[in-house]
């Protein structure tokens, strides 16, 4: 009985010791940003890689300048492909980076001439903006059915395998 108490309160203690490392986030490492004009308004849009690739994964923080503590907003991504805009979402704190917006690994779809429309009420009244042409290139690495290919040949592999042991054993087993 004794051990046994001794090893839970040694297990719990390195889960107590080690909970603080596990809860930490890397903070969000803004590499690049543009500022956007937003009626009375500045908005510094950061980017946590540059420049940006479609299908790439980044961190986004939408910054305006005096805070966000009085002021609320929306924004809205219009592809390159497409003709209409795509539909206003709020603008919420970055899950990271508590005192700016932002969006926490957002990929965009396609490479193109990206516009992000901005929308910010707050003391001055509301406001409007853009930020046009935001060169999105191309995915990075091979394409994604060269990718899929490649990765599901270890499936492949492991069901090939499967079936010869299957056969193997049934073989022996009469």
């Amino acid at each position: 009985m004794r051990r046994v108490l001794t090893v839970l309160t040694a297990v719990l203690g390195l889960v107590l010791a080690t909970a603080p490392l596990a809860q930490a986030y890397e903070p969000v490492n803004v590499v690049h940003t543009e500022r956007v004009q937003i009626g009375p308004y500045a908005l510094d849009v950061g980017f946590s890689a540059w420049p940006v690739r479609a299908m790439q994964s980044l961190d986004w923080t939408f910054a305006p300048v005096g805070g966000i503590a009085d002021k609320s907003g929306t924004l809205s991504m219009t592809a390159p492909d497409q003709g209409k805009e795509a539909r206003q979402r709020p603008m919420a704190r970055h899950p990271r980076k508590l005192e700016v917006w932002g969006l926490d690994i957002k990929s965009l779809d396609s490479p193109g001439n990206w516009t992000i429309r901005f929308r910010v009420d707050g003391p001055q009244g509301p406001g409007e903006g853009a930020l046009t042409s935001l060169n999105v290139l191309d995915q990075p690495g091979p394409p994604m059915a060269l990718s899929w290919s490649l990765s599901t040949l270890p499936l492949v592999g492991l069901v090939a395998f499967l079936a010869v042991a299957w056969r193997r054993t049934r073989l022996v087993a009469q």
